[in-house]
């Protein structure tokens, strides 16, 4: 039996699209001078003190109840013969836990061309955010989505009364292929919304983007250390801490140089590296064909991506 709302109490649900919120991640984590990854607590922060604003309420009568995180995953087979991958799904998971956000996975299924591709994720996400807003009488429901196909899902709440915010990012940027990518929230969905809440003019804005509350939206950095390259170096991944390096030495040439990261030639595939994995040397010193010696490491995807990269000198 649903409880009857606490008077003067704005209860607050959010709902993660997980794809998308980790394709924003990725993108100020990797392309944006930020270079940091979107903080969980950061963002609840943030979303209880904009629904206050909007509901012209005290922040501590404006409460996150219930907050919920949906995307397909690979297989526990599948994550297995990428190194680490298994370990970074449980940090991930903990992080979700600490912050008290239910994580909801369906396993990435092959389509006939084999390409892997979420299915049925974006429906269970909006069953679920009906119901339990049926159940539970959200006032507020936070999607942190931009895809349009969520405008019958909005309709449905607004018959319940529910207000409903979208928290989104529009942005672009050049990929590593040098491909310009580009990130548009739906206007259909921008229009049905009662809040709708443009993120990246909220951090973009010279005046509020001072503010602590927008500053605490980004994983704060930890102070790097430098170590010696056959020592295993343990750092900050997504506000957990992993191995970072086998320690095994590798010489090769640079072959792509970008803002701020490049590749290096690596068999199989070509090794990315970011300019703070630079040991004693200028990211702007560097030039594609420079010879370099690096370590092999792992991100927070479970990708190998080169670590304590060293120009060699002629």
């Amino acid at each position: 039996m649903a409880l009857d709302p606490i008077p003067g109490l704005t209860r607050i649900g959010v709902f993660y699209d997980g794809s998308y919120f980790l394709h924003v991640s990725n993108y100020y984590n990797w392309f944006h001078e930020r270079q940091a990854r979107i903080s969980i607590s950061g963002l609840h922060e943030f979303v209880r003190a904009q629904v206050a604003r909007e509901e012209n309420k005290e922040p501590h009568l404006c409460q996150i109840i219930d907050a919920h995180y949906f995307r397909g995953r690979l297989t526990a087979a599948e994550a297995n013969q990428r190194d680490n991958q298994l370990y970074y799904d449980r940090v991930f998971d903990d992080i979700m836990m600490m912050e008290g956000v239910s994580t909801h996975y369906l396993p990435i299924r092959h389509n006939a061309q084999g390409t892997k591709q979420e299915k049925g994720v974006d429906v269970w996400l909006a069953l679920e955010a009906y119901e339990l807003a049926i159940l539970k009488r959200f006032d507020v429901i936070v999607l942190i989505t931009s895809d349009g196909d969520f405008v019958p899902l909005v309709r449905k709440l607004n018959t319940l009364g529910t207000r409903v915010m979208v928290l989104s990012w529009d942005f672009e940027y050049v990929n590593n292929n040098g491909a310009r990518m580009v990130t548009r929230t739906s206007q259909d969905l921008l229009e049905e919304v009662t809040y709708p809440i443009a993120m990246h003019q909220v951090i973009e804005d010279r005046v509020r983007g001072q503010e602590l509350l927008v500053n605490n939206l980004f994983v704060q950095q930890k102070t790097e250390r430098k170590v010696p390259v056959r020592q295993t170096q343990f750092v900050g991944e997504d506000e957990g801490t992993a191995p970072e390096t086998s320690g095994e030495i590798f010489e090769s040439d640079v072959v792509t140089l970008n803002k701020g990261y490049g590749f290096i030639r690596h068999n199989p595939d070509n090794l990315f590296f970011y300019y703070l994995d630079l040991i004693d040397t200028e990211f702007s010193d560097l030039a594609i064909g420079d010879r370099v010696r690096y370590n092999v490491g792992i991100n927070d995807k479970g990708e190998s991506v080169a670590r304590n990269v060293e120009r060699i000198e002629d």
